[in-house]
């Protein structure tokens, strides 16, 4: 069965109910998610709770918020959501955390000062977005705090090393992105990352780990864009560098990125988010010299599951655009943040 069938049939019972596999046999699924498991007992072992990086980025584009005698639109507000990856877990400085460099990347393009929130939690699967969503929407805090303008989620991995159906993963993530939406914020999902290229999982149960991961990023992305969310796939961990360069771009667990690589990744997402708040040069339109297309929602989100750092984005109907953004160059470690 082709993936974009297979993601298209998780999709539909993540919305319509039900839950079989859908994905490969059970028994390939057992073997591939015990040699996972064996790969995972050092991941994280030793790397200490991620930084905290909540605060203000580029305060010198302006006041800290709206009201009297503060000039200006105010503060552009970003909120980050989802597990280990997008808490910025094998770093040592805030600044170095994928959040932080968003931040810092969004303040420089909208030369507006950006405030961000992270909720995401080392560990966190599909399930734990309501909670994180939650926090963001006034269940934590003060009961008249804003929505955040734009909210990135990156989510996946947990839920296929830990066995979670993949309509249940699918069905949780689309309730947040609904959510947020209903709230006014625009959401970027980075979809379940390619688990074929952690290194202690070698061949023949590497294509398969590959193959489960990226049939969740497409049914991930068929659920989310049907809301008006985009997407980005994150592959593997955004493609070529991370391939040729799998010592400096993956941390001392050889499982989550490093310094090098959360600065990567970024630089990868961050014309999304721009784009998702409409800041970014380039339009929603086609770019044939970049190989875009539009497809139907499906097949986009089939061919960008295989083809780390594609945007996929809603059009009209059942298509989708299919995007090969250029990327802009955040910094290797952004500016200290005013914290909040």
């Amino acid at each position: 069965m082709s993936r974009a069938r297979t993601a298209r049939r998780i999709a539909a019972g993540a919305a319509y109910g039900g839950g079989g596999l859908g994905l490969v046999g059970v028994a390939a699924v057992g073997l591939v998610l015990a040699e996972v498991q064996f790969a995972k007992r050092t991941v994280g072992t030793g790397l200490g709770d991620p930084p905290r990086a909540d605060g203000l980025y580029g305060s010198e584009f302006g006041g800290p918020a709206d009201g009297p005698g503060c000039p200006g639109p105010g503060p552009l507000r970003l909120a980050m959501l989802g597990d280990s990856t997008a808490a910025g877990l094998g770093v040592h400085r805030a600044r170095q955390t994928p959040a932080a460099l968003l931040a810092s990347g969004l303040a420089a393009v909208a030369e507006r000062p950006v405030e961000l929130r992270n909720v995401a939690l080392s560990g966190a699967m599909s399930d734990d977005l309501d909670r994180q969503v939650g926090l963001l929407l006034g269940g934590d805090g003060p009961g008249d705090a804003p929505a955040p303008d734009v909210c990135v989620i990156m989510i996946g991995a947990n839920d296929v090393t830990r066995r979670m159906p993949p309509t249940q993963s699918v069905r949780h993530l689309t309730s947040a992105v609904r959510r947020l939406r209903l709230a006014g914020c625009e959401v970027v999902v980075g979809t379940c990352p390619d688990l074929g290229t952690i290194e202690p999982v070698y061949q023949p149960l590497r294509w398969l780990a590959r193959r489960v991961s990226r049939q969740l990023a497409a049914a991930q992305t068929i659920g989310v864009v049907a809301l008006g969310a985009r997407t980005l796939s994150m592959g593997d961990l955004l493609g070529p560098e991370f391939a040729a360069n799998p010592r400096e771009m993956f941390g001392p667990d050889s499982y989550h990125p490093s310094a090098e690589g959360y600065a990567t990744a970024a630089m990868a997402i961050l014309p999304t988010v721009c784009a998702a708040l409409s800041l970014w040069p380039e339009s929603d339109r086609l770019d044939i010299t970049r190989n875009e297309d539009m497809l139907p929602v499906a097949k986009a989100a089939s061919a960008a599951a295989g083809q780390a750092g594609t945007e996929v984005t809603a059009a009209r109907g059942p298509w989708a655009l299919l995007k090969h953004r250029r990327r802009r160059r955040v910094p290797a470690e952004s500016p200290t943040p005013t914290q909040a």
